[in-house]
């Protein structure tokens, strides 16, 4: 048993109660917290590994609640799927989760994709450095839906074809039989969640995001499946009927919400369902998507929606329903790239008007709730997982601290220390 770990010196960010304990401790034992305060009332064992935190601030790992691991590192998502190997994608994805955990995430969503599905085992064995992943596996879709290529032969993208493509592709279903076996199919290929598609998308080629898909006895059966294994379901959902319908379905998480109404608004707040609104996907593709292959429809789309989409988050949020941060990135070089994931953030402050403290339990409590984690991660706590990160800065007066992984000096996830700038002596 290695020696309880002690970061001293330390502000802790309390995202729970809003507030900052100034000279602050934290002990760690093992995988978990066993106790955090200021530091006369912390009892520190005898014989610990102690790290002086130099006075920066300790918060809750960040966690992204809705990305992709998917190794590409343009928007042409033709030529990536075509023309890039898979094993080169792969170790796209692994330098991914290096830029992550470097970054500040101790744990990421990852939407759909199976990549993750893979890597996931070689960062639980520790095999290779990341966040924990939580990994939808393949996207369900109908067909002639969000998650349907529709521009390749559809046997290249359904994932029972033996000749699909691995580097991206979706389980094709259409009526409730077929939804509840593609369910349980992704059930078998070890998905955490079930990712679905009840509108289309800004990415699809032939549908659009107000366009509703799948009917409510499939989203209802897909949920049921997902349930009766102890998982739940987390929806692409864009359009305002499509929305009402994951959630009538008894969808727990909904993912961009762009034309939300207020219909919407109230079942989410009823059903106490969880929003990822994914601005910084939408900003990057607005700002570099042209440049970096985005085809011209998906364009089209986005500056249709933007305005729309940042208008009707703010009034979910205003009308008290629960947000959490997630960048839909998939990876790049100049956008999207994973390690810049902390925009998400940011973009809660200075595009919806939410408080920065408010943002960051977005980043932390929320979006460990999405990851089906809210018991053992998000907040720094006793008996929760030590997923912490020390910042040199304050993100509470300025959150764009996070933006810059210079200013991470320390990241911990169940204990392991993943990065440190700082001191570490023996007592």
């Amino acid at each position: 048993m290695p020696k309880p770990l002690v970061l001293d010196n330390v502000k802790i960010l309390d995202v729970e109660k809003g507030v900052v304990i100034e000279n602050g401790c934290i002990v760690i034992e093992g995988k978990v917290i066993r106790d955090v305060g200021s530091r006369g009332s912390v009892e520190i064992p005898k014989d610990t590994v102690a790290i002086d935190c130099r006075g920066y601030m300790a918060l809750p790992g960040l966690i992204d609640a809705h990305m992709h691991l998917t190794g590409f590192r343009t928007g042409d998502f033709i030529k990536e799927s075509l023309l890039v190997s898979y094993e080169t994608l792969v170790a796209r994805a692994v330098k991914d989760l290096e830029n992550l955990i470097e970054a500040g995430f101790t744990t990421i969503v990852d939407a759909g994709g199976l990549i993750a599905l893979g890597l996931k085992q070689a960062v639980d064995e520790g095999s290779i450095a990341g966040p924990r992943i939580v990994a939808a596996g393949p996207v369900i879709s109908q067909t002639f839906g969000h998650g349907d290529t529709h521009y390749l032969p559809i046997w290249l993208v359904d994932a029972k074809s033996p000749l699909h493509l691995k580097q991206f592709t979706s389980l094709l279903c259409d009526g409730v039989d077929e939804c509840r076996k593609a369910s349980r199919y992704a059930l078998r290929m070890g998905s955490d969640f079930i990712k679905i598609c009840t509108t289309g998308g800004v990415l699809s080629q032939r549908d659009r995001p107000e366009y509703t898909q799948f009917t409510l006895e499939e989203i209802k059966a897909i949920v049921e499946e997902a349930e009766s294994a102890g998982r739940w379901v987390h929806a692409h959902a864009e359009g305002a009927k499509g929305i009402v319908n994951a959630l009538k379905g008894g969808v727990r998480v909904i993912a961009h919400a762009d034309l939300i109404n207020d219909e919407g608004i109230n079942l989410a707040l009823e059903k106490n369902a969880i929003i990822v609104p994914t601005l910084a996907v939408s900003e990057h593709i607005l700002s570099y998507g042209k440049e970096l292959g985005i085809p011209e429809w998906g364009l089209e789309k986005e500056a249709e929606l933007y305005k729309y989409h940042v208008e009707n988050i703010r009034r979910a949020y205003k009308a008290g329903v629960k947000l959490a941060t997630g960048t839909d990135f998939w990876g790049g070089i100049k956008a999207f790239r994973h390690g810049d994931n902390s925009l998400e953030i940011i973009l809660f402050v200075e595009k919806l008007g939410i408080p920065p403290i408010e943002a960051l339990r977005a980043a932390t409590i929320n979006a460990a709730e999405v990851a089906g984690l809210k018991n053992t991660t998000g907040s720094i706590t006793p008996k929760k997982f030590a997923d912490i990160i020390v910042v040199n800065g304050n993100p509470l007066d300025n959150p764009r601290t996070l933006m810059d992984k210079e200013n991470v000096m320390l990241v911990v996830k169940e204990g392991k220390i993943f990065k440190n700038k700082l001191e570490t002596v023996d007592r």
